[in-house]
């Protein structure tokens, strides 16, 4: 039963709808269109929205669903849509707080992915993307700097921080490993050096007003073995479908099939967020499958970036020129739909089932202290990630080109700086002004940064 008041005292078994389901589709809704700058941004748009503004869920249970969600594989920030979602208003909740975050993204990039088949590269598009990437460097310190200031609590979650940061950086340590290595750690300090991370599992951080939700108010579904087959039975079957549908209808040679059978092969790998498993999925679709030239999957990558949503959402843009290159029998244009839509489908599908499977079991661990530590020094950990890519989008967005800086076993990608472009620096300098001393939101920041470079590039300025 729904209730108006969300601070309602919690009793032994919570209401289905915390949040009136209308009020909460509404805020997915909204957030949903905010969702820009990669998982750092989508991730900040939420805190802000869920945590700080709405105050539906406390610090503590944002940060301990969003560790779970980074040791998925898959889009981190969808997972912690799904995960919050299901918190406040179950599964349905779940449902539309994930379909919600995809949605936009999907049908934004599908109208991009159509107008480039038709039209190619135009000085509008091509203005609008070179005023939203810039902006996207602001939107990504801001995730820096907020995240780090709510989880960066001791000098021990600091220097993990920071040696998260220096093994991505100079030693190209893989993401899996840098997360592994930060919850091992975060074990043993709590081992052997307790005081050094401060954990409160199962309380909110008092850094903050009160959430309006208690913490044992929040829909958590008791797990159980026959939950457990059901939830994978179903989720199995729901991921799998259209595939099977296509292989029958278009046989098993045909470019869907060859796309729904990667991209769900890909959907398990994807550890460590899109960038990790970018690399692979360009060479296959690059050399393997030929379905896009390299300047092809750059550009696609582009569009990514500068459209809501998970980044990862490219491979609808791969698939979107694989399918309509390779049609088979059908028309060009509708194979190149439904190799976009039946992409999407296998590669978001899994982190319903990933969290609907999981969350009950983690929910249960929460009171754990040991377990919450490990938490906590991956959030450290990750603080470290997301400063990383604000590094390589800098590098890559405000410099033309870049060298590789070898010492021994260390590595950086050093800009070039004689080719800094003007522009991007400027209309980056502009974003992080709106952001930081106007405080405007992000979705009137990159406007307004849109706006700029489509103006830019019609006078010829870009």
């Amino acid at each position: 039963m729904s209730t108006d008041n969300p601070g309602a005292s919690s009793t032994a078994t919570p209401p289905r709808d915390l949040i009136p389901f209308r009020t909460a589709v509404r805020a997915w809704f909204a957030i949903s269109w905010q969702t820009f700058g990669g998982p750092a941004g989508q991730i900040a748009v939420m805190q802000r929205t869920l945590v700080d503004e709405k105050r539906w869920i406390g610090q503590g249970r944002f940060l301990h669903a969003l560790n779970y969600c980074m040791l998925l594989p898959g889009p981190e920030a969808q997972q912690l849509a799904v995960y919050t979602g299901w918190l406040l208003n179950g599964w349905r909740g779940g449902l539309v707080a994930g379909g919600l975050f995809v949605l936009p993204g999907m049908l934004v990039l599908l109208v991009l992915s159509a107008v480039y088949v038709a039209f190619g590269d135009t000085t509008v598009v091509s203005g609008l993307f070179a005023g939203l990437a810039p902006a996207v460097l602001a939107i990504v310190l801001q995730a820096v700097l907020r995240v780090g200031k709510r989880a960066l609590t001791s000098p021990a979650l600091i220097a993990l921080a920071v040696g998260a940061f220096l093994a991505l950086t100079l030693f190209a340590v893989p993401f899996p490993l840098v997360v592994l290595g930060a919850g091992v750690i975060g074990w043993l300090v709590h081992r052997f050096a307790p005081d050094w991370i401060a954990v409160s599992p199962g309380r909110d951080q008092a850094d903050g007003p009160a959430p309006l939700i208690p913490d044992d108010a929040l829909h958590a579904e008791q797990p159980s073995g026959r939950r457990a087959v059901r939830v994978l039975v179903v989720g199995l079957l729901v991921w799998s479908l259209p595939v099977v549908v296509v292989a029958l209808l278009t046989g098993i040679g045909s470019t869907l099939t060859q796309q729904g059978l990667f991209f769900s092969g890909s959907a398990l790998v994807t550890f460590g967020g899109a960038y990790a498993v970018l690399a692979y999925v360009a060479q296959q679709a690059v050399q393997t499958y030929a379905w896009v030239t390299p300047g092809e999957m750059t550009r696609g990558l582009a569009l990514a970036e500068t459209t809501p949503g998970p980044l990862i959402m490219v491979v609808q843009f791969v698939a979107f020129l694989g399918a309509y290159r390779n049609p088979g029998d059908l028309d060009p244009w509708v194979a190149a739909l439904l190799g976009a839509l039946l992409t999407t489908w296998v590669t978001f599908v899994p982190s319903f089932l990933f969290i609907f499977l999981g969350a009950p079991h983690v929910e249960r661990l929460r009171g754990n202290r040991t377990l919450s530590a490990s938490l906590a020094a991956i959030t450290a950990a990750v603080v470290g990630v997301i400063a990383n890519l604000a590094l390589y989008f800098t590098t890559h967005v405000l410099f033309a080109t870049s060298n590789t800086w070898t010492a021994g076993p260390l590595r950086l990608d050093v800009p070039d700086l004689t080719t800094v472009q003007p522009a991007a620096l400027g209309i980056a300098v502009v974003a992080a002004l709106l952001l930081f001393a106007v405080r405007w939101s992000v979705l009137r920041t990159l406007g307004v940064c849109a706006v700029i470079g489509l103006v830019l590039g019609l006078v010829g300025w870009l």
